[in-house]
């Protein structure tokens, strides 16, 4: 084995360990990652944007002047991708738009200046669906991005990119955010691992939607403590957004660290909110299988599925709010340079009357007093992370979930959009395969604010299943499975 091949190979927090220790460099893990990319990338276009050089011009930046390394979430220079809907200081930003193909920003998101002082080295920009609008990675300015456990297939969106950066190794960490969930259905597709924090937990700089709690930035890995070091570097008070506070006391590391002492007594379970979500029934039963896993650690699992009501029409409502701030102006000037799914959720947001937005509200409230009366029972709420498994790469969404058409891209959301809906952190795993070998994942759903809580329950499912192992993994080629394939025997 190559010494970069053994680089890629070390979680986040090996890598760490060993930069705090000073037996390798930074410099030697953007090599690695360099190595990596150009080995897989031209198979998966996860990463159309690379900067090493500006990353190797910090990192010998960062070693003549290293921070504090006993600071939480301190990253000693360690190589990771940003979402390319988030800017980076003197690197292409295009948002996924062909309006913004040709854009270079002059500074950076306060995020990415976050974790910059705390050691992250930026080595590329991550794939993303048009302005973050899609369940599968594809966009105008660069293509589409491929699933690496099956090349045929989508690796999910919208933070596509970011998971099979993470997956197949050409990065320790990726960022990423999440809407209805943009950060958990790759992870499931991708056999990662992603967190939607609380609303607040990480900034999200300086975007119009400030005092919307529905789009939240977050990290992705390949395992659980990874994760919780990259929550560590991106948690904290920032003046740029009003809803942000102070990191916790206890780290996210050493919440997870805790974790085998600290476990879940009560666990609900909902498969698919009683039928009113569709859901695949190989996933359906798989994920059901998989929870079961918990009782193995001493764990009570309970089926539990709260009244979702008209949930899904909320959602909609409300999403659609925030892309009209954020989209409005686009629309009214370049209309015909956008996707039609953009068009569409702008337009609806446009035509939404007051009445309509203030039902919505309601409709939100309810079923968060559901979620809290079942938090009072029980210390965490688990799902499906998606739907189904990963689909046809050329495919914006599946036609049917499990017999039922969809009527819009969103409409197989909704296994997250809920929980998005709460402003309760959620945790995706992977939990086991299909019988094609598509990775599935578990939602680990904790009362807000307890973004600890969930990372400490995915740590304990990971320590019993140990799907992690089985990471980086290098592109692997197939074919498109039969939609709504029978149930094995």
């Amino acid at each position: 084995m190559s010494k970069h091949d053994a680089l890629i190979r070390l979680t986040a927090s090996e890598a760490v360990r060993l930069l705090k220790r000073k037996e390798i460099s930074p410099l030697d893990l953007i090599d690695a990652s360099q190595a990596r990319v150009s080995e897989v990338e031209a198979q998966l276009n996860a990463l159309p944007t690379a900067c090493f050089d500006r990353a190797r011009e910090r990192a010998r930046q960062w070693m003549a002047a290293p921070a504090d390394p006993h600071t939480p979430g301190w990253l000693g220079g360690l190589p990771v991708s940003i979402k390319d809907m988030t800017e980076v200081a003197g690197v292409r930003t295009t948002y996924g738009s062909p309006l913004y193909q040709d854009f270079i920003p002059n500074e950076s998101h306060p995020l990415v200046t976050r974790i910059e002082a705390k050691g992250a080295l930026v080595v590329a920009k991550s794939n993303t669906p048009e302005f973050a609008a899609g369940g599968s990675t594809f966009n105008p300015v660069f293509g589409a991005t491929r699933n690496p456990w099956n090349t045929a297939l989508t690796c999910g969106g919208s933070s596509g990119g970011a998971a099979v950066s993470v997956a197949t190794g050409q990065v320790w960490l990726a960022h990423g955010s999440d809407h209805g969930g943009s950060l958990r259905r790759p992870a499931s597709y991708c056999g990662v691992v992603g967190l939607r924090p609380s609303p607040g937990r990480v900034t999200r700089g300086t975007v119009d939607t400030l005092f919307s709690p529905l789009q939240v930035e977050g990290p992705m890995a390949r395992n659980i403590p990874d994760l919780a070091l990259f929550l560590d570097a991106m948690a904290g008070r920032c003046v740029h957004d009003p809803m942000t506070y102070d990191s916790p006391a206890r780290s996210y590391v050493q919440a997870v660290e805790a974790a085998p002492a600290q476990g879940p007594r009560r666990i609900a379970y909902c498969g698919d909110f009683d039928g009113a979500v569709p859901v695949d029934r190989e996933t359906l039963a798989l994920c059901e299988q998989a929870v079961r896993r918990f009782e193995e650690a001493g764990c009570i699992v309970e089926a539990v599925s709260p009244d979702i009501a008209a949930l899904a029409d909320a959602f909609l409502i409300l999403r659609s709010q925030v892309f009209v701030v954020e989209r409005e102006h686009d629309l009214a000037a370049h209309r015909e340079r956008i996707k039609a799914d953009v068009v569409w959720n702008t337009e609806l947001g446009l035509t939404s009357t007051a009445s309509a937005i203030a039902w919505a509200e309601r409709e939100r409230a309810a079923f968060y007093r559901r979620m809290a009366a079942i938090f009072s029972r029980y210390d965490v709420f688990v799902t499906p992370a998606a739907p189904t498994p990963a689909f046809d790469v050329n495919l914006r969404n599946p036609a049917t979930i499990a017999g039922r058409p969809l009527q819009h891209y969103l409409a197989g959301s909704m296994l997250c959009g809920a929980i998005s809906m709460t402003g309760c952190p959620a945790v995706s795993l992977p939990c086991g395969f299909d019988q094609y070998g598509r990775p599935l994942g578990l939602q680990i759903v904790a009362p807000p604010r307890r973004d600890d809580l969930a990372l400490q329950v995915a740590a304990l499912y990971e320590q019993i299943c140990q799907y992690d192992r089985l990471l980086p993994i290098s592109p692997r080629t197939g074919t498109v499975p039969p939609a709504e394939a029978p149930l094995p025997a």
